[in-house]
C-alpha cells in the first residue's frame, strides 16, 4: 500500500485526483437498526432499515491491476495491487475498499458457475475510486458498511460477477472482520444491500433469510429522529470484543452453538450456570431476539405506533444488561420519551454514537428542541438531530 498527498480534500472531486474516464457511479446507504442490537453475531434476528444518507463512489477504469482510492474526507490517494492484497497491511478508511476486493478473492471460489479466471479475480482490472458520503462517521449509522456495499456492487457490476446480494453482504462482513479488524455481524451490510423505501429488513442472521417488511411510518405520520451524541466509538476496540466474548462464553456454558438457541424460558437455567455479568449479557441477547420477533408481529397486527414499548425496553436492556450505553445516550432517550416520542433507544454498537426516537411528525421539533436543551443543561456537547427515512439499498446511479 502507498499514499500520496493532495490538498483541499473536502472540496475536491474525481477529476481533481484521477485522469481516467468515469465509467459509472454507485451508491449505498447507511442504516439505522430499529431493534435487534448485538444479536447478529449470535445467529439471531435483526430489523434494520437503510436510510436516506449514503456513500457515493465515482469510478474510472484503469489499464493495469491497481486499485487507487481517494475521498472528500481525507487528503491523499491510497493504492494497492489486486495481486498483492493483504488484510494485515490495510489500515484507515481505505481498508473498507481494499478489504472488499480481498474478500471477494476469498469468497468467489465458492460460487458455482464462475470460470476460474473470474473466481480468482485474474480477469479483474484496476479501478480509480473516489468516495463521498453523507453518512455521519461515528454516529452508529454504519458509514463503514455504506462504503463497503457501494464498492461491492460496483465491483460485481464492472467485473461481471454473477453473485447475489446476500453473498455480497457476506463479503462485506469478511472485509469488516479481517481487513478492518471489527468483529461485527452481517446486519449492516444486509441492510445497506437489501433495503427498500418505507420498509425494514427482517433478517435471520443464521440462515440469512431476509424479508422486507413495510413500516408504514409515512401513513401513520411518524418520523424517526436520529440523535447523534458525537460521543466517539470504535467497534475494533475492547468493549465490543469483550461483549462478543461474553456471548460466546454464555453459549458454551449453555452447550449451544450460539445464543440464538437459548430461549427466554431457558434464562433461569442460564442464571444457575454462569456468573452474573455473563448472565446479564446473555439475558440481553435472548430478550432482544424476542423483541425483534415481537416488533415484526406488532407492526403486522397493530401498526407502527404500537412498537414504542419494545424500543424502550430494548434501551433498558442495553443500558443495564449489556452495559453499552453512555450518559449522553441515556439522556437523549429519556428526554425524547418524556416529550412525545412513541419510543426511543440507543442504536448501533454502543459506547457512543446515536439514539433514535420514533415521534409523531407534529412532535418532531418539540422533541428535538427538548433534547438539545437537556444536553446544554447537562454540559454536554450539542447533539446533531435529524430525521431519516427508510430508503432503497445499494445501486448503480449511472
Amino acid at each position: 500500500m502507498s499514499t500520496s498527498t493532495s490538498s483541499s480534500a473536502g472540496s475536491r472531486s474525481f477529476a481533481d485526483v484521477f485522469d481516467t474516464d468515469v465509467v459509472g457511479r454507485w451508491a449505498a446507504p447507511g442504516r439505522v437498526n430499529l431493534i435487534g442490537e448485538h444479536t447478529d453475531y449470535n445467529d439471531g434476528f435483526v430489523f434494520p432499515m437503510a436510510i436516506d444518507r449514503a456513500t457515493t463512489i465515482t469510478v474510472g477504469r484503469r489499464g493495469d491491476r491497481l486499485l487507487r482510492v481517494a475521498s472528500t474526507f481525507e487528503e491523499g490517494v491510497h493504492e494497492a495491487s489486486l495481486d498483492d492484497l493483504d488484510p494485515g497491511e490495510m489500515d484507515g478508511w481505505s481498508a473498507y475498499v481494499f478489504g472488499i476486493a480481498w474478500a471477494l478473492g476469498r469468497r468467489l471460489p465458492s460460487v458455482e458457475g464462475l470460470d476460474d479466471a473470474t473466481a480468482s479475480l485474474d480477469a479483474a482490472f484496476g479501478l480509480d475510486i473516489f468516495v463521498e458520503s453523507t453518512v455521519p462517521v461515528g454516529a452508529g449509522l454504519s458509514s463503514s458498511a455504506a462504503i463497503e456495499c457501494a464498492v461491492a456492487v460496483c465491483l460485481a457490476d464492472l467485473w461481471q460477477l454473477d453473485v447475489t446480494r446476500p453473498f455480497l453482504a457476506s463479503v462485506g462482513q469478511l472485509a469488516e472482520n479481517d481487513a478492518v479488524g471489527a468483529p461485527t455481524g452481517i446486519m449492516d451490510q444486509s441492510a445497506s444491500l437489501l433495503g427498500r423505501a418505507d420498509a425494514a429488513v427482517f433478517l435471520d442472521c443464521r440462515s440469512l433469510d431476509a424479508e422486507v417488511i413495510d413500516l408504514g411510518f409515512d401513513a401513520a405520520s411518524l418520523e424517526l429522529l436520529v440523535i447523534d451524541t458525537h460521543v466517539a466509538h470504535a467497534h475494533a476496540t475492547g468493549g465490543y470484543k469483550a461483549r462478543r466474548a461474553s456471548c460466546e462464553k454464555g453459549a458454551a456454558l449453555m452447550g449451544v452453538p450460539a445464543l440464538r438457541d437459548v430461549s427466554v424460558d431457558d434464562l433461569p437455567r442460564a442464571a444457575e450456570v454462569m456468573d452474573d455479568e455473563t448472565f446479564r449479557r446473555v439475558r440481553h441477547i435472548v430478550t432482544e431476539n424476542q423483541r425483534v420477533l415481537d416488533t415484526v408481529r406488532t407492526l403486522r397486527t397493530s401498526g407502527p405506533a404500537a412498537i414504542g414499548p419494545l424500543l424502550d425496553a430494548s434501551h433498558v436492556s442495553m443500558r443495564d444488561d449489556f452495559e453499552i450505553s453512555v450518559p449522553e445516550l441515556d439522556l437523549a432517550v429519556s428526554t425524547a420519551q418524556a416529550t412525545g416520542a412513541v419510543g426511543a433507544r440507543m442504536t448501533g454498537g454502543g459506547f457512543g454514537g446515536s439514539a433514535i426516537a420514533l415521534v409523531p411528525t407534529e412532535a418532531r421539533d418539540a422533541v428535538a428542541s427538548a433534547v438539545a436543551a437537556a444536553f446544554a443543561d447537562a454540559g454536554y456537547a450539542a447533539p446533531t438531530i435529524f430525521a431519516v427515512h427508510a430508503a432503497d439499498g445499494a445501486r448503480r446511479l449511472d
